[in-house]
């Protein structure tokens, strides 16, 4: 029996991939796409391939270790283009919801961070790190961890409605906007590449996005989306007061909220174009569209196809960022729940990116299985890359 291949459907159907078990994995489809170069701002990527941010929870005290830098720089050993690390928490008390997720301020915090700059660029890499404040999204692993302060969030409410803490006031949230400023000059004085703000998933930045969240009667509230917005705006344009012109600073985003992949913030590609625009505006270099399965479009009820980065790419001409399930059958949702997945082919991927829908590629838990993914897949060895399984989460290999 051969291995099994995964057949993305033709350009129109947009179902899960059909797992064929009888078929081997080739032929590889033209990867000349994948490996061109691209300049984002300022910084020369020598490919389409970006490694996608992953929780790893496995700092000691918010601190990174020498492992976490050899797990980064083996990626980077392997060709990928940009490494965007796990989320590492701003100077704000509560920003993070584990005890070992990596902080990014303090002494100590920062000097690991170095050390993993450092490796990775002697491989020949670039990274960037994923800046984050949870808001009042607790862990999934940890859920009964509590952190030294209480749990920030606009309103004081959480994702299912229920008062969690007290509304932050406009000076908490001064604070913050400072805080992510801070951590964005440090990545910029550490060395890194550029920084990546989370602002989807219902982390902090994101929970100002909803209506339901944020039911703010200040400046940092409103009834639409470009007025919710405004949190995330001036957090960007305090970044950019910090850090060089020419440092790359990517904005993650998703439509979705927790537990709902049905949910839109934005209804329309008018309000999505209206809402990216003002991000762009304030200084967004970078859209990185996160949804489960990438080849899902994200208006089915418009003709094109198109998903997420694709819109974004299309209304704004912002650099866009896909990424979902790339090189694999299932979502990472499906992986948490402890089901492997397979193989898939990057045909449907490869023909997007080269129509030009969207610039980059982010890859996760395919690298996270196999620090050499991209590599097998240069040299079509893909018959050497073993399927994902949730074992990969436990470990920094």
């Amino acid at each position: 029996m051969g291995n099994p291949r995964i057949i993305i459907p033709a350009e129109g159907n947009y179902h899960e991939p059909v797992i064929h078990e009888q078929a081997d994995r080739h032929p590889m489809p033209n990867l000349d796409v994948l490996f061109n170069s691209y300049r984002l701002n300022a910084l020369n990527l020598p490919n389409r391939v970006v490694m996608a941010p992953m929780t790893r929870s496995m700092c000691p005290g918010g601190v990174p270790t020498a492992e976490v830098a050899g797990y980064y720089r083996r990626r980077a050993e392997n060709g990928v283009g940009l490494i965007i690390t796990e989320a590492a928490g701003i100077g704000r008390p509560a920003a993070l919801n584990e005890p070992d997720m990596p902080r990014f301020h303090g002494e100590a915090a920062l000097a690991g961070w170095k050390k993993v700059v450092d490796e990775v660029h002697a491989a020949g890499g670039r990274i960037a790190p994923q800046l984050v404040h949870v808001g009042h999204k607790r862990s999934n692993s940890t859920p009964d961890w509590i952190p030294s302060a209480p749990y920030e969030s606009p309103s004081g409410f959480s994702v299912t409605g229920g008062r969690i803490s007290r509304p932050m006031s406009e000076s908490d949230v001064a604070n913050a906007i400072d805080a992510f400023a801070r951590a964005a000059s440090d990545a910029e004085r550490l060395g890194f590449d550029a920084i990546e703000l989370m602002g989807a998933h219902g982390y902090l930045i994101n929970q100002f996005f909803y209506d339901h969240l944020n039911l703010r009667n200040d400046r940092y509230g409103g009834s639409t989306l470009v007025e919710r917005s405004r949190f995330a705006v001036e957090i960007l344009k305090a970044i950019r007061t910090v850090v060089t012109p020419g440092f790359p600073v990517i904005l993650r985003l998703s439509q979705w909220r927790p537990k709902d992949f049905s949910a839109r913030l934005a209804e329309t590609p008018k309000a999505l174009e209206q809402w990216l625009t003002v991000l762009a505006e304030a200084g967004a270099d970078a859209f990185h569209l996160s949804q489960p399965k990438f080849w899902q479009p994200a208006f089915p009820e418009i003709d094109g196809g198109l998903n997420l980065a694709g819109w974004a790419k299309k209304l704004t001409g912002v650099t866009a960022i896909t990424v979902g399930a790339v090189g694999l059958s299932g979502d990472v949702y499906e992986s948490f729940g402890g089901k492997s997945a397979q193989f898939a082919p990057l045909n449907g991927l490869l023909t997007r990116l080269e129509r030009g829908e969207f610039d980059l590629v982010a890859v996760g838990r395919a690298l996270l299985q196999d620090p050499a993914w991209l590599e097998k897949i240069r040299q079509n060895r893909v018959d050497q890359i073993a399927d994902f399984t949730s074992a990969a989460f436990a470990t920094l290999r």
